[in-house]
């Protein structure tokens, strides 16, 4: 899920299989390097914070922490939420509507996250707000999260996946939930933020009228 990021993926509405011996140890190294990058951050500053650094702190190679992270901003932002967001949405009833099916899925998941990992996304949805290349580079990769959406509302409505009207559908979502988060850290991260994710999709729900 483009707009937030974290550690590891929050309990889901219903219990998903245990991943194999050779994910579990992907996601151990991936945890370690994001774990690390925080750490680093926190004593040094983004921009200060370096690939060598991240790489040592982690116990792994620079050429590892690229294996999994393509750039900084990555380690940042990259995590293992899109397959389970698929998954908990093609478990939903086939007549709900879209909108109702993503606000279910998304609203059940922050309330796990929160309750999990808070600390770790209040770090992310900070360094969100203060590092512009972190915000351009999320802008980049919401494009993932795009086409798993827009490939599951496509089988549930019958539409093709690069169809105008869903694109513009998942667009609308993905860019509602980044404002919220953004909103949510510029404003001191106070405030209910399930509730704040509940009334932008309201708005689009609507039909965008102020």
């Amino acid at each position: 899920m483009a707009a937030t990021s974290r550690t590891s993926p929050p309990a889901s509405v219903e219990a998903q299989p245990r991943p194999g011996l050779r994910e579990r140890k992907k996601l151990k190294t991936r945890t370690a390097i994001r774990r690390s990058t925080y750490r680093l951050i926190a004593e040094q500053g983004y921009d200060a914070t370096t690939i060598e650094q991240i790489a040592e702190a982690a116990e792994v190679s620079p050429s590892t922490v690229f294996r999994y992270f393509a750039t900084k901003e990555d380690i940042v932002l990259t995590d293992e939420y899109d397959p389970l967001l698929e998954a908990e949405i093609r478990k939903r009833p086939a007549d709900e509507p879209p909108l109702q099916s993503l606000r279910f899925v998304v609203t059940e998941a922050l309330a796990a996250l929160l309750a999990t990992e808070e600390e770790e996304f209040r770090r992310h949805t900070r360094l969100m707000v203060e590092v512009p290349a972190i915000r351009a580079r999320m802008s980049e990769t919401m494009s993932d999260t795009a086409k798993v959406l827009a490939r599951v509302l496509a089988d549930r409505s019958g539409r093709g996946a690069d169809d105008l009207e869903v694109r513009v559908f998942v667009a609308a979502v993905l860019w509602a939930l980044r404002e919220v988060t953004l909103y949510w850290g510029e404003h001191g991260q106070k405030g209910d933020l399930i509730a704040m994710v509940d009334q932008a999709l309201d708005t689009l729900e609507g039909g965008l009228t102020l």
